[in-house]
């Protein structure tokens, strides 16, 4: 799997409460470990407000989910991993989500994180899991890339 391909990112925090326990560097190791292609990315940190209004707006569901990708680049109908251009995304993190579902989860706040950044970066790609297939590839990819990382397998728990 590639991990040197070009990247510009671009990280916000309107909701700074993770500003200092994911920093842009950390956040920029987990993005190139799941890149297949060079891309342009923004990653935003929001808090539930603004996670919902995201969610509603764009895909008609009102309430504030863990993790959205908003994928632009045209090529992303090629199909996943296809190497044809640069991957421009922006992808959404939601801090309270991200937070509870940590606890939930018995892990870290920091693992959690790399997880969906990892699951959010390879959304940009055009991977996906809308159905059984898909979901297990994805799966698949996201527990090589994070054991790559150091991280523990998100998945194991079921």
């Amino acid at each position: 799997m590639p991990s040197k391909n070009k990247l510009s990112l671009s990280v916000q925090y309107p909701d700074p409460r993770l500003q200092d326990s994911v920093p842009r560097p950390q956040l920029r190791r987990w993005v190139q470990a799941a890149l297949l292609a060079p891309a342009e990315l923004t990653i935003r940190f929001v808090d539930a407000e603004e996670g919902r209004t995201l969610n509603r707006d764009y895909r008609g569901k009102d309430y504030a989910t863990n993790v959205l990708t908003f994928a632009y680049s045209e090529d992303q109908e090629e199909g996943p991993g296809e190497d044809n251009g640069i991957t421009q995304a922006d992808i959404i993190l939601c801090t309270d989500v991200l937070e509870r579902e940590a606890k939930e989860q018995g892990k870290t706040l920091v693992e959690h994180a790399a997880h969906l950044v990892v699951h959010g970066v390879l959304h940009a790609q055009g991977y996906d899991h809308e159905d059984d297939e898909e979901a297990a590839e994805m799966e698949d990819l996201e527990i090589e890339i994070l054991g790559k990382l150091g991280w523990p397998n998100p998945y194991a728990d079921r």
